[in-house]
């Protein structure tokens, strides 16, 4: 296949039978009918959207898929994280059941990890498992939650706790879609590049603070950072796929941030990356606090965090925070938490986080009631 504009950068993930492509190129969605066309010949087309993906970046995935004569039908649902729930859940498989899609047609998750996730939950479920494509349109999409698998809505009881292991069959990341993001929300998603670093890759890590301000501007620094990322992620999820081991590595700042999801009601008040930052600073510095990790590291994370416009500490986050009773019910719904023991991934420093299962609780809640 010749592409009118060839990708910047290619990712392969190596899983098998289940190995795909993660394409990043300024104009992915404009050569989506060409991937299509090409991979899946004769088949039709569901596509989960939002409301305000469907209005930005919609038309251009439609005149993609009408050129190459791809037959398509469109479901679009209310954009933001309530979206990940049952309601929304049961609207989408309904949908493409209407649609009369068949088991060898594919959905296309076109937004960013909520629609990404909801219509790969949906994609694992609807006629006992379709295939799925991932077209993230968000930073945080691009470098996370549109690579590895990983599908599922929230619950009351916490986030990402139904879902299932549904690997895409390609991933289409669109650099131009990422003009669209707000400041704040292009800073959420860059949460989740600076994780890779601190999991096992100091180089990159530095190579971040010394390049922010092109990334942050759309220089070939933001492709090569994305890359990296997904890389660095392909990596770990073809040693680990349903997260037996290491992959659990990616929840880096997460055992902390879901909980903070969770008690503010899943809202703007705090974007995920926004958790995530948050939680990798106070990882950090509860290990250093543990005696782990070196207190400068700690403060070297936060000052690029803070860089990039991210919150760091808990008074970052606006309004009045839930009880230090209430967070530490939600952490113990995390899905790391094993017979009951809590388990956080640690670190001893920059790009040395390790998973250490069986952490005292009465720690935990003892240093985020200093954190307040």
């Amino acid at each position: 296949m010749s592409l009118q504009h060839p990708p910047l950068h290619t990712v392969h993930v190596p899983l098998g039978e289940r190995a795909y492509d993660i394409v990043i190129a300024p104009d992915a969605i404009d050569s989506a009918g060409e991937h299509l066309a090409e991979m899946f010949p004769g088949a039709r087309f569901g596509i989960v959207t939002d409301e305000n993906v469907a209005a930005a970046q919609l038309p251009r995935l439609l005149r993609s898929l009408d050129a190459k004569g791809l037959m398509h039908t469109e479901i679009v649902v209310p954009a933001g994280e309530a979206s990940k729930s049952w309601d929304r859940l049961h609207t989408v498989a309904e949908a493409v059941l209407a649609a009369r899609l068949e088991r060898n047609d594919l959905l296309i998750a076109l937004g960013g990890g909520v629609i990404g996730d909801l219509a790969g939950f949906a994609a694992a479920i609807a006629r006992r498992g379709m295939d799925f494509v991932q077209v993230p349109t968000s930073l945080l999409a691009q470098v996370d939650s549109s690579v590895g698998g990983k599908t599922g809505i929230n619950s009351p009881h916490g986030k990402n706790l139904l879902g299932a292991f549904h690997q895409p069959r390609l991933v289409l990341a669109d650099l131009s879609a990422l003009e669209t993001l707000s400041p704040r929300h292009f800073a959420a998603g860059y949460a989740e590049v600076v994780k890779y670093g601190l999991i096992d890759d100091e180089d990159f890590f530095f190579w971040l603070e010394a390049n922010f301000n092109e990334i942050a501007h759309g220089g070939p620094a933001r492709a090569e950072a994305i890359a990296r990322a997904c890389a660095a992620k392909a990596r770990v999820v073809t040693a680990d796929e349903r997260e037996t081991g290491d992959r659990a590595l990616l929840n880096l700042g997460h055992t902390f941030g879901h909980a903070l999801e969770k008690v503010t009601g899943y809202s703007d008040r705090l974007l995920h990356g926004e958790g995530v930052a948050i939680g990798m600073a106070l990882a950090h510095r509860f290990s250093a606090r543990l005696g782990l990790a070196p207190s400068q590291d700690t403060g070297r994370i936060e000052a690029h965090l803070k860089n990039a416009g991210l919150p760091t500490t808990l008074a970052d986050i606006p309004g009045d925070l839930a009880p230090t009773e209430t967070l530490m019910d939600a952490i113990a719904q995390d899905k790391k938490v094993s017979r009951g023991k809590l388990t956080f991934i640690l670190t001893r420093g920059i790009g040395k986080a390790f998973i250490e299962r069986n952490v005292d609780p009465a720690a935990v809640s003892a240093f985020l009631e200093d954190m307040r």
